[in-house]
């Protein structure tokens, strides 16, 4: 895989990415199709998120957010080209399918290889003929321990699409289930597993099971951090030291998740920089240097968007 990373405002080398990475945050979101007027991002927060994001590249170098509202979550790839410009924080876009009460009636009966091609579109000419071009494919996801029939397919598709045109999947594991099954579907549809992120792995309280993921090579997305009313951040940073311990710095990826306005700082909530302002310091209390969430934060997510395996261990 080559160093070039896809983003909103064109392609940007990942060697010039010096600072912190966002791993998995939405700055443009509609959800009211199944989780309530609350879970939006809307033109109208734009001004708020681009001053946050600045913000952070002030005070923490925060340099990239990987943006994951994908097909059906109200993705507005012109909106995040403005938040890009004005924040000064490049900003990956995504593709493909959400899980299945997020899916378009279409999807039911349209093949995956017909859902991969729509995807490999995307991704070579850009989202909706915008010539914005998705840097990743996610959130991809599925609810349960076992994928639906609809999500199946939705994650052939994005594996198929990853596979033809070397980008990365992300997945949305509702609370943290089913990461095994949908390792198990990309894979066999010829992905491979350094190329793939597990997402919110922060909220199963299951160490054995991120040591197994991680042991696969794929990435283990600790990406809720801050919503304490899913999991406290208590548990996350044993979670993850436990994880750290195993061996498996290079396999971890942080990021807040944030999906609804309330969550934003000029609305009273903790916003995209609690990671850095809380829980990163809580993690250095742990013992964990500035090395390895250098890591954690920048090396890592880079590798991952790039689709290089780098070093083990």
């Amino acid at each position: 895989m080559n160093d070039l990373l896809h983003t909103v405002s064109g392609p940007l080398s990942a060697s010039a990415v010096r600072g912190p990475v966002l791993a998995h945050e939405h700055l443009a979101l509609d959800l009211t199709r199944g989780a309530g007027r609350s879970a939006t991002l809307t033109p109208g927060h734009r001004a708020a998120i681009a001053e946050e994001l600045a913000t952070l590249r002030e005070e923490f170098g925060l340099a990239l957010v990987i943006e994951l509202t994908c097909r059906g979550m109200g993705r507005d790839v012109h909106g995040l080209a403005r938040i890009a410009e004005r924040s000064g924080v490049a900003v990956v876009a995504a593709t493909g399918w959400y899980y299945e009460p997020y899916h378009p009636r279409e999807l039911s009966h349209t093949s995956a290889e017909r859902l991969a091609r729509t995807l490999v579109g995307e991704i070579e000419r850009g989202a909706g003929g915008t010539g914005i071009r998705p840097g990743v494919i996610g959130e991809v996801g599925s609810h349960g321990d076992v994928p639906s029939g609809q999500e199946v397919k939705s994650l052939t598709a994005a594996a198929q699409a990853a596979v033809a045109t070397g980008l990365s999947v992300a997945t949305h594991a509702q609370f943290g289930r089913g990461g095994h099954a949908q390792l198990e579907l990309l894979t066999a549809a010829g992905l491979p597993p350094h190329r793939i992120s597990i997402g919110h792995q922060d909220l199963l309280d299951d160490p054995a099971v991120h040591r197994e993921l991680a042991a696969t090579g794929a990435y283990i997305a600790f990406d809720t951090v801050g919503k304490e009313a899913y999991q406290s951040d208590s548990v996350r940073l044993r979670l993850l030291l436990a994880l750290l311990e195993s061996g498996h710095a290079d396999r971890v990826l942080l990021s807040c998740d944030i999906s609804r306005h309330g969550y934003l700082v000029s609305e009273g909530g903790w916003g995209y920089g609690h990671l850095f302002r809380s829980f990163l310091p809580r993690l250095r209390a742990a013992g964990v240097d500035d090395d390895m969430i250098d890591g954690l934060t920048r090396r890592n997510p880079l590798r991952f968007l790039t689709g290089q395996e780098g070093a083990r261990g």
